[in-house]
């Protein structure tokens, strides 16, 4: 059989209650910028990347649903990592996440595995995480 390969994720799309604070906190505290607006009949989503390529999309849904706050413990996403390829651009994160008061790990060492990571949440209590990938073996 012919290996069928991946070669990364093209986007993720995460839901959010207040999709203009949602845009302007992943600008100013990420530094994601709009790319394109796509809405529809029932979502509104704004399609945003950051300058070192990746691209996310925040969606509104015309939905009561839309008002629930995030909960990791139920089925769908659990936390989001972004990729740091340097121990000196994490640290530069976390001031960076500090400057801005955002609560947040802090450059942490998960216990369980060696990995070295800063946690925080978005203004809807999703956790993201900014990942140390030289940490981040193949396994």
């Amino acid at each position: 059989m012919t290996q069928a390969k991946l070669s990364g994720f093209h986007h993720v799309a995460i839901n959010v209650r207040d999709l203009d604070a949602a845009v302007r906190w992943y600008g100013e505290v990420l530094g994601f910028r709009p790319l394109i607006p796509w809405d529809t009949g029932t979502f509104q989503r704004r399609i945003l990347r950051h300058p070192g390529g990746t691209v996310l999309a925040l969606s509104r849904h015309d939905h009561p649903d839309g008002e629930t706050r995030f909960n990791e413990r139920v089925t769908g996403l659990d936390h989001l990592a972004f990729r740091v390829d340097t121990r000196a651009e994490l640290d530069a994160w976390a001031a960076r996440l500090t400057v801005a008061g955002i609560e947040h790990s802090g450059v942490c060492v998960t216990p369980e595995m060696g990995f070295t990571l800063i946690a925080f949440r978005d203004p809807d209590g999703i956790q993201l995480e900014l990942y140390l990938a030289e940490d981040a073996p193949d396994r």
